[in-house]
């Protein structure tokens, strides 16, 4: 090969390395631009007899700077920081709502019982009753405020799914069609490099809305994976993800593939995992959902016992008290994929405060026989008998199933999550809150002897049909026998002396006489104490005068504190306050993990950087080389013209 064409070759190559170089430095702030080389050889030497001749220089390809490790490494740490992100941001906001020192619960709690204590300590005064009475309101406008506002967060978690879905299907479209141009354009070990990058960047920002795995295969063309495995592209083929509603809870978005045909196919949650729809999935189905369940069961906790207790007592219009709350009816969902043949229909009440959890339930009939399911930790109870005779009680909920089921039938059962929305005061007449107890012990001051009565209260069994008093029952002490008589004749009497209860038949015509024991009959509960003389009478009947009685306020008033909750172990502040702890240990958890994520982002940025990233020092000096080996080669391409000039002149 003649001079000329040697520096023609070296002149060309120089003009690629320059166009390269040139290249790197306009896309140096572009995101996700890769470095690229001219990767330069030499052309086939030829033989000359005395020994090989070069023939100059080719570029063989121009090849980008990537280091699929480390890209894999920066996608993945930004799928987990985009997750912590979008976390932190929503259990924030139920941190401040829970949390807030005036707008909080605590408060309206505090001003509730403070309203009871004052009607107990003033239960003659109408301005007294009317204050507890709007202290109740206020009470549960702030448990229906509290409810709409976590409502709210849970619409705008829905609505953020929508939008990440739709984004995530467009990714994976751009990224299918980018596949199928990238696969037809590699040929020859030849790549487009800029093609690569833009799909590299896709991968980044999809990855950003959901954890993808990506697998290379032939022609450069991708695999992706998202979550714990679901396809998502391969090849030039996307899949289409769509959403839908809950089939037990339409207030509830899940996602899932769209069929071409329209048909919805949902996915588990828990295999959806990384980036946005990751963080927004798992602060739904955890701090969300029991944040909304924990603030209900406060809400249930305080309607039931509080009810129970008011029920026990007596208005100022002589009557039994009524229930001071709204019922707190359990939210059952009934799956839309239940087979239209049956006819089984799910009720659940919530009865007993202390056996309540803030778990859901799945609700589930084999064929033969149903089956409660608690979530939280997968605990199964079995409905028996079915049919059912009267309703059963499952962790303080009473559950009612009527009509014929089917095969496979499945009911999500929520007992607290809509309690606070629908905590509701029924008592609007200040003459009927029960602050009075139905009952009143006498002891006649013709008493011989020095024995006592206690003031008596009453239990739910009072409310048992037959019961109630409807006239005075005097007890008579005989002391030649040492006993009491005058029971009702239609009521067993339990005599508890130091823990140790001892049942007398309904009918026994005397009960021996401890001092200091407690004495239970029909629900009526008493102690007499001292030394009764003979013939000495103790009466208890209804309280005919109780306008001035306030001992089952006291005893409504003493709920604020009294262990009514987990079992006994828990009241309704400390229950309340463990829930302002969880969500704001998450929330903490949520702002340290983000700033580690960041700091993890930074890092892996770097070394993605220190390989793909441009060194505007680096590509001027390499500006420079190319320059400077331009100009060689045109240096060298005059040399060869002169001397084929020269020849020439020689010829003439």
């Amino acid at each position: 090969m003649s001079l000329l064409s040697i520096g023609k070759s070296g002149l060309l190559a120089a003009q690629v390395g320059l166009a390269t170089t040139g290249n790197n430095i306009t896309n140096a702030g572009v995101p996700g631009y890769s470095r690229q080389v001219a990767i330069q050889v030499d052309t086939p030497t030829q033989d000359k007899g005395f020994g090989f001749v070069g023939t100059g220089t080719e570029v063989a390809a121009v090849r980008r700077y990537y280091d699929n490790f480390l890209a894999t490494q920066l996608r993945n740490a930004e799928s987990n920081q985009a997750s912590l992100d979008v976390y932190s941001k929503q259990i924030s906001q139920i941190d401040n709502l829970l949390a807030d020192p005036t707008a909080g619960l605590s408060p309206a709690m505090q001003d509730f019982f403070n309203g009871v204590q004052d009607a107990t300590s003033n239960p003659a005064s109408a301005a007294s009753r009317q204050a507890m009475l709007s202290s109740a309101e206020s009470l549960a406008a702030r448990f229906q405020g509290m409810s709409a506002r976590l409502s709210e967060i849970a619409s705008g978690v829905n609505g953020q799914i929508v939008s990440n879905v739709g984004e995530i299907n467009s990714f994976a479209r751009q990224i299918a069609e980018l596949n199928n141009t990238i696969a037809g354009l590699s040929t020859d070990g030849k790549a487009p490099n800029d093609l690569l990058d833009h799909r590299d960047a896709l991968l980044t920002e999809l990855n950003k809305l959901v954890k993808t795995t990506v697998i290379a295969g032939d022609n450069n063309s991708l695999t992706v994976q998202m979550g714990t495995g679901q396809p998502l592209v391969v090849g030039n083929k996307a899949f289409t993800l769509g959403t839908s509603t809950s089939p037990t809870d339409v207030s509830r978005v899940t996602v899932g593939y769209l069929a071409d045909t329209g048909g919805f196919s949902p996915l588990p949650d828990r295999v959806l995992t990384g980036g946005q729809l990751g963080g927004l999935l798992e602060f739904r189905n955890g701090a969300m959902d029991r944040a909304q369940n924990s603030l209900g069961q406060v809400a249930a906790a305080i309607a039931v016992t509080f009810n129970a207790q008011h029920e026990l007592g007596q208005d100022q219009n002589g009557a039994l008290g009524t229930a001071f709350f709204g019922p707190i009816n359990a939210y059952v969902g009934t799956n839309a994929n239940n087979l239209a043949s049956s006819t089984a229909d799910v009720t659940a009440v919530v009865k007993d405060a202390s056996a309540l959890t803030a778990s859901d339930y799945s609700v589930d009939f084999d064929g033969t026989s149903f089956s409660v399911k608690r979530l939280s930790d997968g605990q199964v109870t079995q409905i028996n008998p079915f049919p059912q005779t009267e309703p059963q009680v499952i962790d303080g909920v009473a559950y009612t199933i009527t009509g014929t089921p089917a095969a496979n039938d499945n009911f999500l059962v929520r007992p607290t999550y809509n309690a606070a929305k629908d905590f509701d005061v029924l008592v609007e007449d200040r003459t009927k809150i029960a602050l009075a107890a139905p009952i009143s012990t006498t002891a006649p001051t013709t008493n011989a002897g020095n024995a006592k009565i206690t003031a008596g209260t009453v239990d739910a069994n009072y409310l048992t049909p037959g019961n109630a008093l409807t006239a005075p029952v005097t007890l008579t002490f005989d002391k030649a026998s040492g006993s009491l008589s005058g029971f009702p004749a239609g009521q067993d009497v339990t005599v508890t002396v130091n823990g140790t209860a001892t049942v007398y038949p309904a009918g026994t015509a005397s009960i021996p006489y401890t001092d200091g024991a407690a004495i239970s009959f029909g629900g009526i509960n008493l102690a007499i104490s001292g030394t009764p003389a003979d013939l000495d009478k103790f009466t208890v009947g209804p309280n005919t005068s109780g306008v001035g009685d306030s001992r089952n306020g006291a005893l409504l008033a003493a709920l604020q504190t009294k262990n009514t909750m987990d079992n006994g172990n828990a009241n309704f502040q400390t229950t309340y306050a463990q829930m302002v702890n969880y969500v704001g240990n998450k929330a903490r958890e949520a702002q340290i993990g983000g700033a580690a994520a960041d700091a993890a982002v930074a890092q892996a940025t770097n070394a993605q950087q220190s390989v793909s990233g441009v060194n505007l020092d680096e590509e001027a000096a390499n500006l420079l080389r190319y320059q400077q080996a331009y100009q060689a080669s045109g240096k060298v391409m005059q040399v060869a013209s002169q001397l084929f000039d020269t020849l020439l002149s020689l010829g003439n």
